[in-house]
């Protein structure tokens, strides 16, 4: 499948015109069917990413997750984790059976909440992407 083969399925979904979406995207009327014949800039390819909600990867076919997520996304991921597992050992809770985490014990449940937290930002866009 290709990009333009790709854009015009999330369009369609979408309910929305190519023409349509390049206006929105402030893009030419026809910039949408170039692709046809040449590769969309990264600025352009990601404006589209963005207005779909999918990942510049599944534009591009590398990709056949569609929900996968941006750099951007894995990066405030990783911070929410963090924040979480900060809050958990300020408050000295961490703890199996009344003896303190260790820091390999840490690792792993960072590690978790990372994956939940991905897996649940996943749904959110599928879930998105259906209404």
């Amino acid at each position: 499948m290709t990009i333009l083969e790709r854009i015009q399925e999330l369009a369609k979904k979408r309910d929305i015109t190519l023409k349509e979406l390049s206006l929105e995207l402030g893009f030419s009327k026809n910039y949408l069917y170039s692709l046809k014949t040449q590769a969309p800039s990264a600025d352009k390819l990601s404006k589209i990413a963005d207005y779909f909600g999918v990942s510049t990867d599944y534009l591009l076919g590398r990709s056949s997750d569609k929900y996968d997520l941006s750099p951007q996304e894995k990066i405030d991921i990783g911070i929410e984790a963090e924040k979480m597992m900060k809050g958990l050992n300020d408050e000295g809770s961490v703890n199996f059976y009344g003896e303190p985490m260790s820091e390999e014990d840490k690792e792993a449940t960072l590690s978790a909440l990372n994956l939940l937290m991905t897996i649940n930002r996943k749904k959110a866009k599928k879930k998105k992407d259906m209404n």
